[in-house]
């Protein structure tokens, strides 16, 4: 789609700011807010509803290209949260807005500087971490996994590039594979030629990256054998799952998150947890594992009018509302470590607060992204639980950051973590 296709949108938005707000049937008066942006920044600007206005604004040419365009365009982790709150009583898309004006300004070549040096490392190293491509499957070392390039894989591991260069983090991945191979599973991994999936570029508005990696993983999946495909990282699986699948290029295997794929390995009596691990937890919703994991659902159609007012599609169009998002898996397996008790933070699954790290804020604007996550950490400090636990690497580095910028006493675990703990 194009930005004008959202010229309609633009025009209906009626500027209420349930777009800021969780609903009140789940509104807690401590922690009200659900958008990042407008939360930190103060202005309608930096809300969605804000950002319909900027876009009339620009296709009707009242303002162009400016700085201050770009900071409100920018300054958006573009979590969700607002087309969540938006769809409870409208049928409008300000996420899918808000996207695609990213990727207006990019073929415009009005970019912002972090995002460009990003992108141009992508291009030559294909990662998102600015590391030369060598030694991307060190992280794996030791563990005699089979590779993808010897073939016969039905189970891939994808570790991603956060936890393929983080070295502090590789012990999520290891345990991951350990975890699968306790359940008596063969899998393989990429390693040193693991590629990116393109989904953090693709929402800083670069398009082809995704494309073509789209293109890349199919065919070494499709060589290898591969019919399931297990990742860590929540940012892979959105673009794996539902980005590819978006602009017509779905991998044609069977895409699972970690958690998603524990969970049914227990439910199936194949793997047993028996070591008690004692600990309160509370948990984290991933913004790209939870509503953004929503399927996604094409359209093709036209809008009518009827009576000069209502609006229908024809043919009907289903909305994405962050109802189907992975929710229920990484608490049903928490749920299953023995001694381990969870309780819930005020804000969850569909209204979750974002950890600070998407849309390519921790990149160009980290004081903002560790702002972001210094709310998420008091929100879990307050349930008095000993640890934050979540399920993607991008939100465990931007947690873990601020526990160390602000001194915060409060542990942060992947739930893979935890289970492996529990073996």
């Amino acid at each position: 789609m194009a930005l004008e296709d959202f010229e309609a949108d633009m025009m209906r938005c009626s500027r209420c700011s349930d777009c800021k707000f969780a609903p009140a049937s789940q509104l807690d008066e401590d922690w009200p807010e659900i958008c990042p942006s407008i939360a930190r920044y103060g202005f309608h600007s930096y809300s969605a509803g804000g950002r319909f206005v900027a876009g009339l604004s620009f296709l009707t040419k009242r303002v162009g290209y400016s700085p201050e365009l770009l900071d409100v365009l920018y300054k958006c982790q573009l979590c969700g949260a607002c087309d969540v709150a938006c769809k409870k009583d409208r049928e409008l898309e300000p996420l899918e807005m808000m996207t695609e004006f990213r990727a207006h300004c990019v073929r415009d070549g009005q970019t912002i500087p972090a995002h460009a040096k990003l992108i141009e490392s992508l291009r030559q190293n294909d990662n998102m971490m600015q590391r030369p491509r060598a030694g991307r499957g060190d992280w794996a070392r030791g563990l005699g996994v089979r590779t993808l390039a010897e073939g016969n894989v039905e189970v891939a591991y994808h570790a991603g590039c956060r936890l393929s260069f983080d070295s502090a983090q590789w012990n999520i991945a290891r345990s991951a594979i350990e975890v699968l191979q306790r359940a008596g599973l063969t899998v393989g991994i990429a390693g040193d030629n693991e590629l990116c999936c393109g989904g953090r570029a693709y929402e800083m508005g670069y398009r082809e990256p995704l494309a073509h990696y789209a293109d890349q993983h199919r065919k070494t999946l499709a060589a290898a054998g591969v019919k399931t495909l297990v990742t860590s990282c929540a940012h892979c699986y959105h673009a794996f799952k539902i980005l590819y699948h978006k602009i017509g290029k779905p991998l044609g295997v069977d895409v699972v998150h970690v958690t998603e794929y524990v969970d049914r390995l227990m439910a199936a009596g194949r793997l047993e947890l028996t070591t008690e691990v004692p600990m309160e937890v509370t948990y984290h919703d991933p913004c790209h594992l939870g509503r953004l994991a929503e399927p996604w659902i094409p359209w093709e159609g036209e809008e009518k009018k009827v009576m000069n007012q209502l609006v229908l599609r024809d043919p009907p169009k289903e909305f994405r509302r962050g109802t189907h998002g992975v929710y229920r898996a990484p608490r049903q397996v928490l749920e299953r470590i023995p001694g381990l008790r969870l309780t819930e933070m005020a804000r969850i699954e569909g209204y979750s607060w974002c950890c600070g790290a998407g849309g390519g804020v921790r990149e160009a604007y980290p004081d903002f992204a560790a702002w972001t996550a210094r709310q998420r950490l008091d929100e879990a400090a307050g349930t008095g639980a000993d640890a934050l636990v979540t399920a993607c690497p991008w939100c465990i580095r931007s947690l873990e950051d601020s526990t160390r910028q602000t001194g915060a006493t409060i542990d942060v675990y992947d739930v893979i973590e935890l289970v492996h703990k529990a073996l």
